[in-house]
This record gives C-alpha cells, sequence and structure tokens, in this order.
C-alpha cells in the first residue's frame, strides 16, 4: 500500500507534520514496504505496513523534532 502522494498519507501525518517532513514520510515508507516485503526480514512479529509506519517515523526524526505540538526542522 505505497502511498502515491502526500495527500493520501494518513491523517495523523498530514495533520501533524510539514509537508517537507510528510515528503520524507512518505518516500521512507514506500522504500520500506519494498524492503520488508519479506517477512523474515522484520523484527518479532511485525507485519509489513508496521514496519513501514516505524521506518517511516524514524526517517522523519532524522531532520525533525517536535516542540510542544509541533513538527519543526532540525537546525544545521
Amino acid at each position: 500500500m505505497p502511498y502515491q502522494n502526500n495527500a493520501d498519507l494518513p491523517d495523523n501525518v498530514r495533520d501533524n507534520l510539514p509537508s517537507h517532513a510528510q515528503e520524507i514520510y512518505r518516500k521512507a515508507f514506500n522504500s520500506a514496504w519494498d524492503e520488508y516485503s519479506d517477512p523474515d526480514d522484520r523484527r518479532g512479529n511485525a507485519d509489513r505496513e508496521e514496519t513501514a509506519h516505524r521506518v517511516a517515523w524514524s526517517a522523519v526524526k532524522q531532520e525533525y523534532h517536535k516542540e510542544g505540538e509541533r513538527w519543526v526542522k532540525d537546525k544545521d
């Protein structure tokens, strides 16, 4: 279930992340969706979608952090 564009992302992603962070999330999710298609490549009993969402959030956290209720880009 890869996402074609940011408008297709889950509400909790679209409603909370800035557009650039949504793009990071979408690309990371789609990549992980392909990479972890084999259950043997996943940790524990995680399903493919759960694994892809975890990877996507991790990718966002590489460039953004939460300040209060808002996600903001890290300073260089």
